[in-house]
């Protein structure tokens, strides 16, 4: 199994869909295998933006249509998200190009943009702007900090049967551990 093969052959899909969901991380790494000549730059760029705007698109969605129902589910954070409502209807244009850099906005401020009933022609709009640079900043960090950790991950192919066997290890005594613990509980209870 060589990984770098793999990042080669499935990195732009894996970028795009990883994305969707969680961005940063996904596209810290999309720059780093740019960096290691895995990937090209540009086209990580456009992956994790496409797969960035795909994923606010369907939140902003789901706000527009089910907006209104999830946030009183929200009954806690009532207060946050009126502050989050205000300053949509106040900033619309930064709200929608910032929320993908506020931390804890990154699943919630699209649905907040939707339920807050903002039109698709403005949203989408400035959903790609925002996803572009969103993705060229974050590529550029991690093509940035390849340099540092380029020469471990060298080594990494050596060494991933080690660590997928630790990992291993480690989860089965977690799993036996638990397991005890649950037939303690269960044994104290009868």
């Amino acid at each position: 199994m060589d990984i770098n093969n793999l990042i080669s052959h499935y990195g732009y899909a894996a970028l795009i869909i990883g994305s969707m969901a969680e961005g940063e991380t996904i596209t810290l790494l999309g720059g780093v295998a740019a960096h290691q000549g895995l990937l090209k730059f540009p086209l990580v760029v456009i992956s994790v933006a496409l797969g960035g705007m795909i994923g606010d698109q369907v939140l902003y969605l789901l706000g527009r249509k089910f907006g209104g129902r999830l946030l009183k589910r929200f009954s806690r954070h009532q207060a946050r998200i009126r502050k989050a409502q205000r300053l949509i209807n106040r900033h619309p244009y930064l709200f929608v190009i910032g929320s993908r850099f506020m931390y804890g906005f990154r699943v919630i401020g699209p649905l907040l943009i939707g339920a807050s009933q903002l039109p698709p022609k403005i949203f989408l709009p400035l959903n790609i702007l925002g996803a572009l640079i969103w993705a060229l900043l974050f590529t550029t960090l991690g093509y940035l900090g390849g340099e540092a950790i380029g020469p471990w991950l060298h080594h990494l192919d050596k060494h991933l049967k080690h660590i997928i066997w630790l990992a291993l290890a480690v989860a089965l005594v977690v799993a036996v551990r638990w397991w005890f613990k649950r037939r303690e509980k269960r044994s104290t209870e009868e």
